[in-house]
This record gives structure tokens, sequence and C-alpha cells, in this order.
């Protein structure tokens, strides 16, 4: 997996969106070699260069695979940045393996079955994601929140599903 972030592009995914503005995302990754619509969500983030301690996160949950398949899932991928904002200490610890259940309960709180659009969010409350447990949804003015993550990104196009970037990893109660 480090070879795979090792040759991964950067590209600037974290720019405010308004749902309007979702094309900007897929030109921006037009432009840097991405081809969203024929590679996963994995490969997608991967890609982006912006989400490599999920990436090391999915590794070690053993989520990588299932990610990969067919699908169709949605992602609220949190950015290095969201992952930065936990407590010092909380990623190395999840990464362990003794905490692999715990660490797979919040991946899998960020994936909800089915490709679930930016129009589509816009008018949901909640949702129900793959952890069983249900996210929070609420627009606010030109902004969409996750529980306490703002969405910053949406509609990034996968093979197998979409993400929808956000700024705060979410955590189940």
């Amino acid at each position: 997996m480090n070879r795979i972030i090792t040759k991964a592009t950067q590209i600037v995914a974290a720019t405010l969106i308004v749902f309007g503005f979702s094309a900007s995302i897929t030109a921006v990754a037009d432009h840097h070699g991405m081809k969203p619509k024929t590679v996963n969500i994995v490969d997608t983030a991967v890609a982006a260069g912006d989400f490599s301690t999920l990436a090391a996160a999915l590794d070690a949950a053993g989520l990588v695979s299932t990610l990969q398949g067919d699908g169709p899932f949605t992602v609220f991928a949190p950015t290095d940045e969201a992952f930065s904002k936990l407590p010092a200490g909380t990623v190395e610890n999840l990464l362990k393996p003794e905490n692999r259940d715990q660490l797979i309960a919040i991946l899998t709180y960020h994936v909800v079955p089915g490709k679930v659009m930016a129009s589509d969010v816009v008018n949901l409350s909640q949702a129900t994601t793959v952890n069983g447990a249900d996210v929070a949804i609420e627009v606010v003015g030109n902004s969409v929140r996750i529980n306490d993550a703002t969405v910053v990104a949406t509609d990034v196009a996968a093979s197998n599903g979409v993400i929808h970037v956000i700024d705060t990893v979410i955590l189940p109660n």
C-alpha cells in the first residue's frame, strides 16, 4: 500500500464545494489523470493523496478488499487533516491489532450502502451506515453536516460508488 501512496498524485480535494459545483471535482480529478468512474473507491481515495490515514486504517481493519468490491457504497471520507484532529495517539492506538473491532466499527460508520449522491443527501435527515448505526444529516445554508463533520467535497465518482469528503472523523455512539 505504501507503494501506491508514494505514487499517488496530489489533488486539491478539500475545496469547499457548494452542491452545484460538484462537476469541478471531476474536472480536477480528470486534470490530474484520475479516472474516477473506472477506479474503485479505495484507489480513488489513495490517488487523491489526502487520505493516507484512511487508507492505512482500512488496511489495518481488513476492509480494503470490501471497498474495492462491487458495491455500490457511499463513503464519507475523512481527510488526513480530519484524522489529525483526533486526540494525540488515537490513530496509532486504533491501528493496533487488538483494537481492530473498534476500528472496523468506526470505519463502517463512514459507509452507507448504495450510491447516495449530493442531490440525494440534501433530502435526508439521517442515513443508516454499514455499521448499523444512523448518521445525522443536516443542511445548513450551503453546507451539509454529517453528525459533527462538514462535507467539503461531494460526488467524487468511483466505479463502485461515490465519495463525499468530510473534515472530521465521525464516531459512533
